[in-house]
């Protein structure tokens, strides 16, 4: 004889509705509730529940229901924040913005770019490179102070595409190396999400967390 078996959904469905009641708060405090009734109706009287004992039950079960409800809002707030995120995001598209990066911005023969110095120097030089490392030309800049700074770089000087072109930044201050750290120029095309965090899409075909961005022009 075969058997058939059922009430699979059935115990699929209770399963879920026997996890959702372990976790939900006010099903929890209705338990607690229950079972302290239930040990006060039998408890020996001459041996009564002390009070201390029975006060420190209700506060542990208001301690698990608070922090249940904290979960709670906290994940509205993660979402509303997502939400928000979102909208930032949609208002960025077109703008134009520095992330690190060794493209320089080519405009009418002339080429810019801007960087980070994380302190004082007294000698600031930018190299302009092929994609290859092979030099091609430099910038003096002489004393700079810490934080941002920019260079111009007249692209006639090169005979190629000079879009194609890198820089790199050394600082120095005397036998001291400065760290510098490129910018790059770029307009957002899109906006988008990882890992719960707003990112750009950049009109270069990269991607930047918008954490990354240095600054908006």
């Amino acid at each position: 004889m075969i058997f058939t078996p059922i009430g699979t959904s059935s115990t699929t469905v209770n399963s879920s509705a026997s996890a959702n009641a372990s976790t939900d708060p006010a099903a929890m405090q209705d338990r607690f509730l229950k079972l302290l009734v239930a040990q006060l109706s039998n408890q020996d009287p001459m041996n009564p529940m002390d009070n201390a004992q029975m006060t420190s039950q209700m506060a542990q079960i208001n301690t698990v229901t608070g922090i249940q409800t904290l979960n709670l809002s906290m994940q509205t707030m993660a979402e509303q924040f997502s939400t928000m995120q979102q909208l930032q995001g949609i208002s960025m598209i077109g703008r134009t913005v520095l992330s690190e990066g060794d493209r320089m911005t080519v405009t009418d023969g002339m080429g810019t770019g801007r960087f980070d110095l994380e302190g004082a120097a007294t000698d600031v030089k930018v190299e302009i490179v092929t994609p290859g490392g092979v030099l091609v030309d430099t910038v003096a800049l002489g004393a700079q102070d810490a934080g941002r700074g920019s260079f111009e770089w007249d692209t006639s000087k090169y005979n190629g595409a000079a879009s194609d072109l890198r820089f790199r930044v050394v600082a120095t201050t005397g036998q001291t190396a400065v760290a510098a750290t490129p910018l790059m120029q770029s307009q957002v095309m899109a906006t988008g999400s990882s890992a719960g965090a707003l990112t750009l899409t950049l009109d270069n075909g990269s991607s930047v967390n918008y954490a990354n961005v240095r600054g908006v022009l």
